[in-house]
């Protein structure tokens, strides 16, 4: 791909790309969308799969990765399948690695360039994403012989502003009738909700005024109602057809709520209503005040009865609670004392112990009889070792002996030989 920067003036460089590239990805997601809308996917993936359906945006952004790489890997496993690939539905035991390693080789084996490793895929979402998607989105609507179709361009109807002059004061207004009549209706429907109201004045509105639009559409002269006078309409046919239609028909003249008339006659049918309510409140009102007065004079009664009654044992409370207060502070003053002395017996204890455990081990010491035996047996030992001593000893004594003996031996027959020698030479 060529270099996608150019140099301006101050020498930073630029990326040569659209403004709106970070975007693609939204208008790809929404041709994917329309897509599976086309496989079925509603059908064949949503409610046989069991799977949540995905929205326009939901591989463009990054939300929950874990639930975004699940849905793509189950949303190719079920593209692959449309495009009469051999691929198993995943299940969330199996491993997502080999998964996305599986996916991109059979992508690879259709055909298609990719350079995209599984770790770029791992994420759930992006461009990547989107775009194999995209792609196995093409190829199964290859399978199934989809074709794009040119536009169909509807006939255009004549317009009604061409086939004659236009009355202004015949022009209906749709928009306006509808809403005067849901006006209508929902000021109709707090008196009487579950009856039909037949609005005499839209419909007079609308008689006048629909035959100037049939004419305009079907380019016919204007003809007015109120210009016609007499009817070509079978008076018989019209009874029966009255008759039929009479129990259905029901006329209601509302009067307008901004009338001031109505207003002063429900203000005054309220006011007999209050008066007539304020009385028997009134009379309730003071029942319930004579009974709380009445309540609370006893109240007062008792009590002030119950505090005379208790003066004394209030005043023998305070008392006792004093003298609590007083035991409780020598309490406290002869407990840190007490903590003192517990701590010092504490310590002496301690000493006294050490002391214990010197004199039993000098009694052990003086009482027991194992030195002694350890020291005749050392004397023993050493008479034993003296013995050997003695006897090597003598024999070296025997042996040194012998060789002086030897050695003057030898030197007595060196002399006599000698001796003989010379007497020899003589």
């Amino acid at each position: 791909m060529a270099d996608d920067t150019v140099k301006v003036t101050g020498g930073a460089e630029v990326p040569d790309v659209s403004p709106g590239a970070g975007f693609q990805v939204f208008v790809d997601m929404a041709n994917l969308h329309n897509k599976l809308k086309l496989l079925n996917y509603d059908d064949e993936y949503v409610m046989k799969w069991r799977m949540k359906p995905i929205s326009r945006i939901h591989f463009s952004v990054t939300t929950n990765p874990g639930d975004q790489l699940h849905a793509f890997i189950a949303l190719s496993a079920w593209l692959f399948q449309k495009g009469g690939i051999r691929f198993e539905k995943p299940s969330e035991d199996d491993d997502q690695s080999v998964l996305l390693q599986n996916i991109i080789a059979q992508f690879k084996k259709l055909g298609h360039d990719i350079t995209i490793s599984a770790n770029k895929l791992r994420s759930g979402s992006g461009e990547s994403v989107v775009y194999i998607l995209n792609r196995l989105a093409d190829d199964a609507l290859k399978k199934i012989s989809f074709t794009w179709r040119l536009p169909e361009k509807p006939d255009e109807l004549p317009d009604a502003d061409d086939s004659g002059p236009k009355d202004d004061d015949n022009e209906i207004d749709v928009n306006k009738i509808d809403e005067e009549m849901f006006n209508r209706d929902t000021d109709a429907d707090e008196y009487e909700e579950d009856e039909a109201i037949l609005n005499m004045e839209a419909l007079t509105k609308l008689g006048l005024k629909s035959s100037s639009v049939g004419a305009a559409a079907m380019s016919e002269p204007e003809v007015r109602p109120e210009l016609i006078m007499e009817s070509t309409t079978d008076a018989t046919e019209w009874k029966l057809e009255v008759e039929r239609v009479l129990p259905q028909l029901k006329v209601t003249f509302k009067a307008e709520n901004k009338d001031w008339r109505a207003r002063q006659e429900q203000r005054l049918t309220y006011k007999s209503q209050i008066a007539t309510s304020l009385k028997d409140a009134e009379q309730m009102l003071t029942r319930f005040h004579t009974d709380i007065a009445k309540s609370l004079e006893k109240i007062t009664t008792r009590e002030q009865y119950i505090n005379s009654q208790l003066n004394d044992h209030v005043h023998e409370f305070h008392q006792q609670q004093d003298l609590l207060a007083q035991a409780k502070q020598h309490y406290r003053h002869i407990s840190s004392g007490i903590t003192e002395k517990s701590q010092q017996l504490t310590q002496i204890t301690a000493e006294l112990s050490q002391i214990k455990e010197e004199m039993e081990e000098t009694g052990q010491n003086v009482t027991d009889g194992g030195p002694l035996v350890k020291i005749k047996k050392a004397i023993e030992e050493l008479n034993r070792d003296i013995i050997r001593v003695d006897v090597r000893i003598a024999v070296l004594e025997h042996t040194l002996m012998q060789s002086k003996v030897r050695e003057k031996e030898e030197a007595n027959d060196e002399k006599a030989d000698y001796l003989l020698n010379e007497l020899e030479f003589d």
